[in-house]
């Protein structure tokens, strides 16, 4: 269970990625990935490529976040979902409040 942050060569994009479980124990390093976002960053991608689980805490984290930078972001989009935690974020009503693909 890992998150690492990585921002494009121009600064407009910054990926949040998410390895192992998503869970609570990740609600420190996740609000550090993004308190601090450039000026210039118009789109977070949360990348769930390497994620197997996830529970309510991380879609609790997903809405502060949402709450927290909506104002400074003009896309939030979570990305490479597996079948299983597409479906959660599907049942949860994420894909009304997020670009999930």
């Amino acid at each position: 269970m890992s998150l690492s942050k990585s921002a494009s060569a121009d600064g407009a994009t910054l990926t949040i990625q998410i390895k192992g479980k998503f869970d609570f124990n990740l609600v420190q390093s996740f609000r550090q990935a993004y308190a601090q976002i450039e000026p210039k960053t118009n789109k977070v991608i949360i990348d769930l490529r390497e994620t197997d689980y996830m529970d309510s805490s991380a879609l609790g984290m997903l809405l502060n976040m949402k709450k927290t930078i909506e104002s400074q972001v003009q896309t939030i989009e979570i990305s490479n979902c597996q079948p299983q935690l597409k479906k959660i974020l599907q049942i949860s009503r994420f894909d009304k409040k997020f670009d999930i693909n």
